[in-house]
């Protein structure tokens, strides 16, 4: 009984670690689509090819490991795609740190734990070394989104913690632990119930921020201030400008009575001999002074 329940729940597990693996494809999609990662962090593909890698190890060395082979070797390939890809579109300077993490990690020190264990190991010491180490790399690949979960609760956005993947993590850890109760495979049971509960937490966030708005931070508060500083500014000056050419063209014309004024004085200036009024009053004038 115990054995066929282990096998189903076998199953069910390598259905839903496959699922969770696959979970990223929506985002390497988008990477692809826009050319970039964004803020995406490569360092849970990273660990995830490690924890994958090593696990396959672990099943091979365990007797009766066959659904663990299946399921992680799986992992460590859709894994390997995805680091390719997060290198090829990453920022320069994060594209080296990943490859200096890769190299260090997923070759150089799986190839020291592997070459230790087939040479310097015998019996069930082996298992031991590599369970434990598998133990604490699952730990470490549940708890690689913490800096996600991190950024949702100060953004107040879940657009970089994709819910498939968190969803199928809970998934995984809950199923794998409760495998590992049956088959009484404490390397596996550990590991996966903090998995559950680190999923449970992730999905929690999810359902309280989903429908929140982004939060801004200050940085970019400021930024859109200045900003509008600036084209308020921009504004003021055009209006300004504008003002000064209307009032340009707009100078006031003068009355009526005054231009009729001076065209009778331009006129009676203009005429001639006794018919000018202005040069009889002169004359009148000066011949009152002699």
């Amino acid at each position: 009984m115990a054995a066929s329940l282990s096998v189903i729940l076998g199953i069910i597990g390598n259905v839903i670690s496959i699922l969770m693996f696959l979970a990223p494809v929506k985002t390497f999609k988008r990477i692809i689509k826009k050319k970039s990662t964004e803020d995406y962090k490569g360092i849970p593909y990273i660990t995830t090819l490690l924890s994958t890698s090593l696990w396959s190890f672990y099943g091979l060395l365990k007797p009766g490991g066959l659904l663990v082979v299946t399921v992680n070797g799986t992992g460590c390939i859709l894994h390997i795609v995805y680091v390719v890809l997060f290198i090829v579109y990453a920022p320069k300077d994060v594209k080296v740190q990943s490859m200096k993490l890769v190299g260090l990690v997923d070759i150089g020190f799986l190839g020291v734990v592997v070459a230790v264990t087939l040479l310097a190991l015998h019996g069930g010491t082996r298992l031991t070394l590599v369970g434990l180490l598998c133990a604490a790399l699952t730990v470490g690949m549940y708890a690689s989104p913490l800096s996600a979960m991190r950024t949702v609760i100060k953004t107040k956005s879940v657009e970089y913690m994709p819910f498939f993947l968190s969803f199928f993590q809970f998934l995984n850890g809950g199923i794998w632990a409760a495998y590992a109760v049956i088959v009484k495979d404490i390397y596996l049971g550990v590991p996966n119930g903090i998995g559950f509960a680190l999923g449970s937490a992730q999905i929690l966030l999810y359902v309280i921020y989903k429908n929140k708005s982004p939060f801004k931070s200050k940085e970019s508060m400021e930024e859109e201030g200045s900003a509008h500083l600036v084209k308020d500014r921009i504004h003021d000056e055009k209006e300004l400008k504008n003002r000064g050419l209307s009032k340009g063209r707009s100078l006031p014309k003068p009355g009526v009575d005054r231009q009729y004024s001076q065209e009778i004085v331009r006129t009676s200036s203009l005429t001639p001999g006794g018919n000018n009024r202005v040069g009889d009053l002169e004359l009148g004038v000066k011949e009152n002074a002699v």
